[in-house]
C-alpha cells in the first residue's frame, strides 16, 4: 500500500530537486527514500525503479522547458525573439543543471514523445524563431543545429565552471547571441555554394 502522502507527482518533482542538487545521473530510489524518510520499496508504488524515475524527470523538465521557450517566443520575431529563447534557455540550465541534464537524454524510448507531444515543443519553437528570418530547409535544420550546440555547449561549459576568465559569462553570452543573430541574418544561400 502506498504511504499516506506520497504520489506519483511528489516523487518526481523530488527526483528533479535531488537531480539539480546532486546531478541527473547520481538520483537513485535509495536516495530518494531517504529524503522521504521511506524505505525504497514505499516509491515503487509510485514508480517502476530508477530507469523510470529518469524518464519522469525527464518529461517533466522537458515540458517545464518547453513552457519557458514558448512563453519567451510570445509575441516576438527576430532578434527579440532570438535573445529571449536564448535568455529562457540558459536561465533554465543555470538554475536547474540536473533538470537540464535530464532533458539532453538521446536514448528516450519514441512512446514517450507519443505520450507527451508537447515534449516535441522546443523543437516546435526553435522551428518557429528560424522561420523569423526566413529560413526554410535544409538551413532550417542547419541552423537548428547551430542553435542547439552553440546554446548547450556554453551552458554545459558554463556549469562545469570552465569560464574563469575575468570577463563575466553573461556578457560573453549576450555577444554569442548576437553573433548568432549576425549569422542567422546572413545565412548562406545553399544553390550558391
Amino acid at each position: 500500500m502506498a504511504r499516506a502522502g506520497l504520489t506519483t507527482e511528489r516523487v518526481v518533482a523530488a527526483a528533479a530537486d535531488l537531480a539539480d542538487a546532486v546531478g541527473f545521473e547520481h538520483i537513485t530510489v535509495a536516495a530518494l527514500a531517504r529524503g522521504f524518510g521511506v524505505t525504497d520499496a514505499s516509491l515503487y508504488a509510485h514508480v517502476k525503479g530508477v530507469s523510470d524515475l529518469r524518464v519522469r524527470v525527464a518529461v517533466l523538465a522537458g515540458l517545464d522547458l518547453a513552457d519557458r521557450s514558448a512563453q519567451a517566443l510570445a509575441g516576438r520575431a527576430g532578434r527579440d525573439a532570438l535573445v529571449a529563447f536564448a535568455d529562457a534557455y540558459r536561465a533554465f540550465a543555470l538554475a536547474h543543471p540536473g533538470r537540464y541534464a535530464a532533458t539532453q537524454q538521446q536514448d528516450l524510448d519514441p512512446s514517450v514523445y507519443e505520450t507527451h507531444p508537447r515534449l516535441r515543443a522546443n523543437l516546435t519553437c526553435t522551428y518557429a524563431l528560424l522561420q523569423g528570418y526566413d529560413l526554410a530547409e535544409p538551413a532550417l535544420t542547419d541552423a537548428g543545429r547551430l542553435l542547439r550546440s552553440t546554446f548547450h555547449g556554453f551552458v554545459s561549459i558554463e556549469l562545469a565552471g570552465g569560464f574563469r576568465h575575468r570577463r563575466e559569462a553573461g556578457a560573453s553570452w549576450e555577444s554569442a547571441v548576437q553573433a548568432l543573430h549576425v549569422a542567422l541574418t546572413n545565412w548562406p544561400d545553399p544553390q550558391s555554394g
